[in-house]
């Protein structure tokens, strides 16, 4: 039965991905496709699942894309003000994981991921259904969703009355002078036509299944990337910890024979993947002694950390330890997040949580989580 299901999907993936690039969107006045999908509470849900609601506001949106993540608050507002008239939200997450690169996610301390999925949702609080569409995508291709988020807005009988943006403004912190979604929302209840009932949606397209090649295609630029381990002398230290950029930095202290080091910094490589492309730099430091060098930088290449590397030069580790943190005891690894002008917002010693580490990066001013 169950190599049934997956023989049927792939057949149903084989005819529809010539339209996966530019799906057709659904017209007002369309009925709503019915859906099956898992729930990040636990849950499935379908269409049925939402037959009391007088509207259903159907979103399809991701936990990566800047876009999305800028309209968060808004549709938790949203529910908020309207469930008690009859008003139901849900969001569907759209995109194939496998088809997310690490340098796409330069806004988001998550990926696509069902199990990221569930992390965004209990951070967010959010009030509404969060629905998993990644593994087939075919609720997606069939609404026609071509952005992150696309709002579709259905009446009581569940014919579309409303497709498109959600407002006229991006940045939560700017006020719209369109806003389309609630418009659409407070016409319905009030028995009146949409009077704009289709708009253009802005964000991230929709990462489909027929891109998972992208991974396979960064994969192999990252490889061909020089690593490189230089010297660092205590002059040079103090001017890297002063953090004289526009860039927030990362700093790992690390060492071959230290375990968790090893262990861990493959995050910090995935890390430098991810951000790179905005305001931040990743450097390490190998507390490796000189007649090591080799073996540090062997590892490195291994790690394909193609970031800034140092190895120490004209001082102990223990004067070493005393100018990057003189609070800090000295056991490996050590981690630091310096701001621009040199402002200490993170330390750590001992493994990272990986997580932690990357909202700690996002959320701060230098990066952020949206244009």
């Amino acid at each position: 039965m169950k190599t049934t299901f997956f023989f049927l999907l792939s057949v149903v993936w084989a005819t529809l991905s010539a339209y996966a690039i530019d799906p057709k969107t659904l017209e007002i006045g369309a009925q709503a496709p019915d859906f099956k999908l898992p729930g990040t509470d636990g849950k499935t849900y379908s269409l049925a699942s939402f037959s009391k609601a007088k509207v259903l506001v159907v979103i399809f949106t991701c936990n990566h894309c800047p876009t999305a993540q800028a309209y968060e608050d808004r549709i938790i507002r949203l529910t908020n003000d309207y469930k008690a008239q009859g008003v139901q939200v849900v969001a569907i997450s759209t995109n194939d994981p496998s088809a997310v690169r690490l340098d796409e996610l330069g806004y988001t301390d998550l990926s696509d991921t069902f199990e990221e999925m569930k992390i965004r949702y209990k951070d967010k609080k959010y009030n509404f259904p969060y629905l998993y569409d990644g593994a087939t995508q075919i609720t997606s291709l069939a609404y026609g969703a071509v952005a992150t988020p696309h709002v579709f807005i259905f009446d009581q009988s569940r014919k579309l009355q409303y497709t498109g943006r959600f407002d006229d403004v991006e940045k939560p912190t700017e006020i719209p002078k369109v806003n389309n979604a609630r418009d659409a929302v407070e016409a319905l209840l009030a028995g009146k036509p949409v009077a704009v009932p289709k708009t253009k949606s802005f964000g991230c397209s929709v990462k489909w299944k027929e891109k998972s090649d992208w991974i396979e295609r960064g994969k192999a630029e990252w490889a061909k990337e020089e690593v490189k381990l230089e010297n660092i002398n205590p002059d040079g230290l103090r001017k890297l910890l002063k953090n004289d950029t526009d860039k927030l930095r990362v700093i790992n202290v690390w060492a071959t024979w230290c375990g968790p080091c090893v262990v861990e910094f493959p995050e910090f490589v995935t890390m430098n993947r991810m951000y790179r492309g905005r305001d931040f730099e990743f450097v390490s430091i190998t507390t490796d002694k000189p007649a090591q060098r080799e073996k540090a930088l062997k590892f490195l290449k291994a790690k394909q950390a193609s970031n800034v590397n140092y190895i120490l030069d004209g001082m102990d580790v223990y004067q070493f330890i005393e100018i990057v943190d003189p609070k800090w005891q000295g056991a490996l690894p050590y981690t630091l997040i310096i701001e621009p002008g040199g402002k200490v917002i993170y330390t750590k010693q001992g493994a990272i949580n990986a997580l932690e580490v990357r909202k700690k990066i996002v959320e701060s001013p230098t990066i952020g989580r949206f244009y």
